[in-house]
C-alpha cells in the first residue's frame, strides 16, 4: 500500500512537515484505564515496550549516565536502573511524575526539558515519541546538546512519515488535524537533516514496525491484518527495516562543534 504523503506547511529551516495541532496539556494523562486489570495490563505493556527499547540501546551504547526526556509513567527508567545504569528524567506532566516517583522509585523532575535539561550532564539523553510534541525541534535539540558532553549520545524514536503502510485508521494526520497532537513529522531524510544543522553526527538510523512493541500474544492475534500489510508493501515479513517501519529511531552523537543560536 502506498503512504500518502503529508502535505504539510514546512520549516524554512529544515524542511520538516509542520503540524500546528496542539500538545498534550502539562497535566493530562498519557493513557486511562478503567480498573486493576487494566492498569496491570498497561503496566506489562509499557514494561515489555520498555525492556525492547532498553536492548536496542545496549546494542550501541552503554550509558554512564542516562537523562529520559518526557519518561511519562518511569518504565524506561525503571528499566534502565534496573540494569544498574544511573537514570534520571524530565517530565512536564505532574500526573506522570508522581506516579513515575512515588509508584516505580524513579529520579524525575518535573518541568520543561528545555528549561531544565541545561542545569544536567549526561552521558546519553533518550527521547521516545517526544521531539514530534514539542513547541520547537531546534531548541529541544539545543537543550539536549547543552546536557551533553561533546561525544556524547543521543537515542531518539519519532513516528515515520515515509512508512509503507499507512497507520491503523487509514490516514496519515494533516495540518489541520487537531486530533493529531504531533506538532512536528519526520521522516529518516528530514530528522537527519535536522539532527546535522543543530551539531550532532548520526551513527544510525533503522526503522521497526509497530509489532515490534506488540508482546507476543497481542502481535499473533494481530497477525493476519499487521504481518500481511507489512510483508505485502516490504516484501519481507520482519520486523525492522532500514526505512520503512512505522517508528524511526536513531543514534547520533554531540560532534563538538560550537553552535550559535
Amino acid at each position: 500500500m502506498a503512504v500518502d504523503r503529508i502535505e504539510a506547511v514546512r520549516c524554512r529551516l529544515c524542511g520538516t512537515p509542520a503540524s500546528p495541532a496542539p500538545s498534550l496539556r502539562p497535566d493530562e494523562p498519557r493513557c486511562t484505564t478503567d480498573g486493576p486489570e487494566d492498569r496491570a495490563a498497561a503496566a506489562a505493556q509499557q514494561r515489555f515496550e520498555a525492556g525492547r527499547r532498553l536492548r536496542w540501546l545496549l546494542t550501541t551504547v552503554r550509558p554512564a549516565t542516562l537523562l529520559e526526556a518526557g519518561p511519562a509513567d518511569g518504565y524506561f527508567l525503571e528499566a534502565a536502573t534496573t540494569a544498574g545504569i544511573p537514570a534520571a528524567g524530565i517530565e512536564i506532566s505532574a500526573t506522570a511524575t508522581r506516579f513515575a516517583r512515588e509508584q516505580l522509585g524513579q529520579t524525575v523532575h518535573h518541568g520543561s526539558f528545555e528549561t531544565l535539561a541545561p542545569h544536567h550532564r549526561a552521558h546519553t539523553v533518550c527521547a521516545f515519541h517526544v521531539l514530534g510534541h514539542v513547541e520547537n525541534p531546534r531548541t529541544f535539540l539545543h537543550a539536549v546538546r547543552t546536557a551533553l558532553s561533546p561525544g556524547g549520545w543521543l537515542a531518539l524514536e519519532v513516528p515515520n512519515t515515509a512508512a509503507a503502510v499507512r497507520p491503523v485508521d487509514g490516514r496519515w494526520p494533516t495540518p489541520t488535524d487537531t486530533r493529531d497532537d504531533h506538532r512536528w513529522h519526520f521522516t529518516p531524510e528530514t530528522l537527519t537533516r535536522l539532527l546535522v544543522q543543530t551539531g550532532f553526527r548520526v551513527i544510525s538510523h533503522d526503522t521497526v514496525f509497530s509489532r515490534f512493541y506488540q508482546q507476543p500474544r497481542a502481535r499473533w492475534r494481530h497477525v493476519r491484518k499487521l504481518l500481511v500489510e507489512d510483508w505485502l508493501a516490504t516484501g519481507s515479513p520482519r520486523l525492522s527495516h532500514p526505512h520503512l517501519g512505522d517508528l524511526l529511531r536513531v543514534f547520533a552523537r554531540h560532534d563538538g562543534r560550537a553552535l550559535g543560536r
